[in-house]
């Protein structure tokens, strides 16, 4: 039975909202609709488009999660449980380094890609007090936007929701760090890193970006992209909840921003989870292992995805995209109401605006690349991922058209 939302929880109750509600109401019974995999909960998912949000962990990072959870020892203990556990956490960090590119001493683990974001942009102004100042593009994760500090500037982005090459000028030698998204977490709108290597280079600014969508999608390798600093995140790529990675080039030392006994190369403290950092390793080399092909399929089935929300009405958010991102606007529909229809028909995909506080919001990222308001509220966000196949766009192509239309008739 499907059941509405808390009071408050969205806006307040009324004529869409009820008309919303008896849409819904008319929808067949369960078992008379397309049913696939139990998502855990006791549920069957039939289409899950939300991978961009987490991802289905992957059997490689199971089997490494349930290895390690049948075994003890915390690995900053010298007693020999401790010892064999600092053995497995430092093996899965050299797994992990070779999925990224990266030497294993630059990579210190995290809670995930929030925590590793707000270490870089903090830590680093916290590390160059004589350097008050940092820059960020207007299309960055949450988690970058709020961290950037007093002196900060936000970069504007034209249409495409890239950083014009004039305005990385703004960088001068009292800027501490500039980040700019690898992959746009709400388009998918692959930014280069060019421009920001350059500034960076030229300033003495260190460089940052948010590779949490990039990993397992597009190619990656940290030493070659000429970084600083980069964030990555497990349970988008089929991993674990409650694990990323910053990975820190030698010779940046962004201060801690937390208190504890500084275990991650003192950047980071708290005890270590070595089953989650051994899933984590897992799932990125199965992530990157076949990336060409894997991209190839997934380019397939986005495109088909396209199409439909074209076919809709649709408008298709960005160019140069990630192989798993879709971003389509359709105007005169509120988000949310689209995405109540689509999730009773067991379709599940993602608003392209935020929800904070019980309040939706126009997405900051649409409007940086000059969406209107209304727009910014019309967006869904639709994303694919290692479990997706054909069966998830055929199945969207037949439910998507009609859940428009009603969403369009009770607005």
């Amino acid at each position: 039975m499907f059941r509405l939302p808390a009071p408050g929880g969205h806006p307040p109750r009324g004529p869409d909202h009820f008309a919303i509600c008896r849409l819904i109401s008319r929808k067949p019974p369960r078992d008379k609709r397309l049913t696939g995999a139990a998502d855990g909960y006791g549920e069957p998912v039939s289409t899950y488009l939300d991978h961009a949000a987490t991802s289905p962990m992957r059997s490689e990072a199971q089997d490494a999660l349930l290895t390690e959870l049948g075994r003890v020892g915390n690995p900053s203990s010298q007693h020999r449980a401790g010892q064999r556990a600092r053995r497995r956490l430092e093996e899965a960090r050299e797994e992990l380094a070779a999925a990224l590119g990266a030497h294993p001493g630059e990579v210190i683990f995290t809670s995930g890609g929030s925590e590793a974001d707000s270490i870089a942009i903090l830590g680093s102004l916290a590390a160059r007090l004589e350097r008050p100042r940092s820059l960020i593009s207007a299309v960055e994760h949450p988690a970058v936007q709020e961290a950037r500090g007093r002196g900060a500037e936000v970069l504007a982005v034209n249409s495409r929701g890239v950083v014009e090459d004039t305005t990385w000028e703004a960088a001068d030698e009292k800027v501490a760090v500039i980040s700019v998204v690898r992959v746009n977490n709400e388009t998918g709108v692959i930014h280069p890193l060019d421009g920001l290597i350059a500034a960076s280079s030229r300033t003495g600014a260190w460089s940052h970006s948010d590779a949490v969508q990039a990993l397992g999608h597009v190619p990656l390798d940290f030493h070659a992209t000429g970084l600083d600093l980069m964030s990555v995140s497990a349970h988008k790529i089929g991993g674990p909840v409650g694990i990323g990675a910053l990975v820190v080039r030698r010779g940046v030392t962004p201060a801690p921003i937390g208190l504890g006994g500084g275990q991650e190369g003192r950047i980071r403290s708290g005890t270590l989870p070595v089953a989650l950092a051994a899933s984590f390793a897992a799932a990125a080399t199965a992530a990157v292992a076949g990336l060409e092909a894997e991209s190839e399929r997934l380019v397939a089935l986005r495109d088909g995805i396209r199409e439909t929300a074209s076919a809709c009405g649709g408008r298709i958010n960005g160019e140069n995209c990630a192989p798993h991102v879709v971003s389509a606007t359709f105007p005169g529909i509120r988000a949310q109401d689209l995405l109540f229809l689509l999730d009773a028909e067991d379709i599940h995909a993602s608003a392209g605006s935020a929800c904070r506080a019980g309040v939706y919001r126009p997405s900051e990222v649409l409007l940086a690349m000059g969406a209107p308001e209304d727009e910014a509220m019309s967006t869904v966000r639709f994303s694919l991922g290692h479990t997706s196949g054909r069966g998830d766009v055929d199945r969207l192509r037949e439910v998507l058209p009609v859940a428009v239309e009603r969403a369009r008739a009770a607005g």
